[in-house]
Parts: structure tokens; C-alpha cells; sequence
């Protein structure tokens, strides 16, 4: 069902959000996206990064009634939101857990389901379409994110299922991991700069928005540094997806040389986005777990590194 029409709950992840006169200001010091860029019709990928750079979380971000709503895995929700209210004590923003107000659907080829919704196809990655408290994100080609208020998702599923099959979660995270888009999960927490999962390709970091917590060497990073670990797509056959965290290991270097971020069955075996260093993608002997693993083999991403067009955001 990966390569066609379905739409599936997205249980995974939860939704925090941050209300109030000062939610844009005190998110714009905290996350490595851009709060300026958003607005009704555009939403973003977005990280909060330690001081150190490392990410503790990744998200989708959007503005939403009196603030901005984020869209993380479930299990790092409980932790970000209670430091980020260490932070927020002298602002006007106040910070929740709303994952119980939204149900989120993953929709695939799923364009005539959204118009019978009433609302509008968007047409690129990150825009947004509005209708009677309905949200839905284009996330990659073909594939969009429908927010739906907890009042109106019974009516809304009965609705989807009229038109679209019903898929996995899995065949969801499968697409993302053809789009290239990683993510912070509960093992990967605080293992992570930005770059090293792409997120500065998929809009996700701002290099013109200023100060936030992690900022100096994220921008370091870009502008400076040699990046030795990045994200790459990989394919394993005949095996169930390993967790994310999972070692990858290379005989030539007789040591791990990464990690997976994220996986998915893809019925003959599995697709991963995991990071790994340069010189262990460069010999192309890769194997999942130990040195005498399953073998990995390199698949390609739909978008290139360009730092000159990067900086630009």
C-alpha cells in the first residue's frame, strides 16, 4: 500500500502547543526554524536543540488560533514541554499538551478526499489549506497531514474512509523515509545536530532568524565546519526495521559508524534513514548491528546538500 492511496491515523506523535501574546517571540529564542516564515498558509519542520546543538526534539510547526501548535513522537512531549515552561516563566505563552484536541491523519493520493472536506490541494511542501477547523500540511509530494479538532474526527474518518483505504502507520513513516525527512525519536534524543538528519534541506533551520538555544554551533556547523556524519537512505533486505538508535556498523572500520533514525517495512524487507559517517558510505560495506550483519545498500535521497542555497532561509 506504500506506493498508493490510503489514509492512517498518525498515533505516534503527540501535539504541544504554545498559546499567547509572546508564544511567537519565545519560540523564535527556542526552536531552529524561523517563526516569521509562518502564517496561515505555510508551516515548517522545525528542532530544539541543547545548548551543545544537539536536537531534544524535531517537529512539524504551525500557527494555530492564539498561538502555534507542534507536532513531535509522543514520547518526548512530557519532557520538552515541561523544560521549555522553564523558560517561559516570564513571558506570556503558555505551554500544553493538546495531543487529546487533535486527531491527525496521514493522507496519501488523497487530493479528492481533501476536496470533498472543502478544502484546497496544497500545492508545495510546507503549505497549508483551512476549513472549519480542518488543517492539512503537504509534507512531500503526494502525501499531506490533516489536522482535524477532537469534536469533528469521528466525522472526519467516516468521511476519509468513504474515499480512501485504510493503511499502516508504517506505510506513512515508508514515504517519509523516500522523502528523506528524519526524525528525533525517544533513542535518537540529544544524539543529533540538525544537519546531520538534513533538516537545514527540508527547510527546517533558519541560518538569517538569529539567536536561539543551540544556534552557535549549528551556524558553526554550516559555515565553517566539515560535516563528517549525515543522513543517508538505505534499503535492507529480507529483514523486519530495526529501531531507531540501531547501530550500523562497517568491517573496514571495525567499528560503528552510525546510527538508524528511523525505519519501515517495505515488504520484501526494509527502508532506513540512518546517519552515518562519510568515509563508511564511501567504502559502501555496511551492516546493520555488528560487523557480520545484514548487509545495507545505499539508496538515493530526492534532494541534494546545497549549502550556498541553505544559508538563504
Amino acid at each position: 500500500m506504500a506506493d498508493s492511496a490510503f489514509f492512517c491515523p498518525l498515533s505516534h506523535e503527540g501535539v504541544l502547543a504554545v498559546r499567547g501574546s509572546d508564544a511567537g517571540k519565545f519560540l523564535q529564542g527556542q526552536l531552529t526554524c524561523n517563526i516569521g516564515y509562518l502564517n496561515e498558509h505555510t508551516a515548517s519542520l522545525g528542532a530544539r536543540c541543547m545548548v551543545k546543538g544537539r536536537m531534544q526534539s524535531s517537529f512539524r510547526i504551525l500557527p494555530e488560533g492564539d498561538g502555534f501548535v507542534l507536532a513531535m513522537a509522543s514520547e518526548l512531549l512530557e519532557a520538552q514541554l515541561a523544560d521549555l515552561k522553564k523558560y517561559a516563566v516570564f513571558s506570556k505563552a503558555k505551554l500544553t499538551d493538546e495531543s487529546a484536541a487533535w486527531a491527525r491523519f496521514g493522507l496519501q493520493q488523497g487530493d479528492a478526499a481533501l476536496t470533498v472536506l472543502g478544502l484546497d490541494v496544497p500545492a508545495q511542501n510546507d503549505a497549508t489549506s483551512r476549513h472549519n477547523g480542518l488543517m492539512a500540511i503537504a509534507v512531500s509530494p503526494g502525501r499531506v497531514e490533516l489536522w482535524v479538532p477532537a469534536e469533528q474526527a469521528e466525522s472526519v474518518r467516516t468521511q476519509l474512509a468513504a474515499l480512501l483505504p485504510v493503511g499502516e502507520l508504517n506505510d506513512w513513516l515508508l514515504g517519509q523515509i523516500r522523502a528523506g525527512i528524519g526524525q528525533v525519536m525517544a533513542q535518537t534524543r540529544e544524539l543529533f545536530i540538525p544537519q546531520m538528519i538534513n533538516l537545514q534541506a527540508v527547510g527546517g533551520v533558519s541560518f538569517k532568524k538569529g539567536c536561539y538555544t543551540g544556534q552557535e554551533i549549528v551556524a558553526r556547523m554550516q559555515y565553517l565546519g566539515k560535516l563528517k556524519r549525515r543522513q543517508y537512505r538505505l534499503a535492507l533486505a529480507g529483514e523486519a526495521p530495526p529501531e531507531p538508535g540501531a547501530q550500523v556498523f562497517s568491517p573496514t572500520h571495525a567499528s560503528s559508524v552510525g546510527e538508524v533514525v528511523l525505519a519501515a517495512s517495505n515488504g520484501s524487507g526494509s527502508e532506513l534513514l540512518a546517519v552515518l559517517t562519510a568515509d563508511a558510505v564511501e567504502d559502501n560495506n555496511l551492516h546493520l548491528g555488528s560487523a557480520d550483519g545484514p548487509r545495507l545498500e545505499l539508496l538515493s535521497l530526492p534532494y541534494e546538500l546545497d549549502r550556498d542555497r541553505e544559508i538563504q532561509r
